[in-house]
């Protein structure tokens, strides 16, 4: 059994976030656990970080006496904070979540609990982002409980340097889970659309919504492997570059424009 993890948690719910706490749970009782959450909910704000105001901290106890950090940005910012200030030395592995809702397809894109764990990865830490399926969620539990048996598996084996896990969990019973899916991410566009709205002074606003969608078609794909009760795994890394299209464009002689 790989023991002795030390190990960072965050999310993009706020410290006081019951998949947070259920992590917390499962990893303190053989790892030393630091947990450094946003101050309150930061949902889809990306890979955003706080430039023009001070970041301010507080120590928090929750849960049953439990001691957390909040901070008062978003969740890229609880990983820098923690890694050049608050920790003695570097985690050995970084968790994201879990997350109430799936970041899977172009939501990754959105996810504040993703860009957490890329944080991480930008630092060189393996780094894993978990969101459960659903709204009300029944099975933080076991849902925790995987991603421990995941994490003693990083640190074990590693992931290459700028690679981060994004896992989505079905919510249900552990027992009841179809299985575990390596995948790709899926860039099926979601189903899109804006609210045009008046307020009760007679000024428009706007609000943006999306159907849920879930495609079954493809089983290489993240949504798929969701909506179809299993565990989905899809490794993300923080290069960007198309390297297809970067040797495309040296043989478009742009340097002779």
């Amino acid at each position: 059994m790989w023991a002795g993890m030390n190990i960072l948690l965050t999310n993009d719910d706020g410290i006081y976030a019951t998949g947070l706490w259920a992590l917390y749970q499962r990893f303190a009782k053989a790892h030393s656990v630091t947990v450094i959450a946003p101050d309150r909910e930061r949902s889809a704000v990306g890979h955003g970080i706080t430039l023009y105001k001070p970041l301010r901290l507080t120590r928090v106890a929750v849960n049953g006496g439990h001691t957390g950090y909040s901070i008062n940005g978003t969740p890229a910012d609880c990983v820098k904070l923690g890694v050049l200030e608050i920790l003695d030395s570097r985690p050995d592995i970084v968790i994201s979540g879990i997350n109430p809702g799936a970041n899977v397809g172009i939501n990754i894109n959105y996810s504040g609990t993703v860009a957490a764990a890329k944080e991480a990865a930008l630092y060189g830490i393996p780094a894993i982002a978990v969101s459960i399926n659903g709204k009300e969620i029944e099975n933080y539990d076991d849902a925790a409980h995987f991603i421990k048996m995941l994490a003693e598996n990083v640190c074990k084996n590693g992931l290459p340097s700028g690679t981060i896990l994004n896992v989505n969990i079905p919510d249900m019973p552990g027992k009841k889970i179809a299985g575990v899916r390596i995948n790709r991410q899926s860039i099926v566009p979601l189903n899109e659309y804006i609210e045009k709205r008046i307020d009760p002074r007679n000024r428009t606003y706007y609000w943006q919504a999306c159907n849920s969608q879930t495609s079954l078609e493809n089983p290489e794909i993240d949504e798929t492997a969701l909506g179809q009760n299993c565990i989905s795994i899809t490794p993300i890394k923080c290069d960007t570059t198309d390297y297809t299209t970067l040797e495309t464009l040296k043989g478009w002689d742009i340097d002779k424009l």
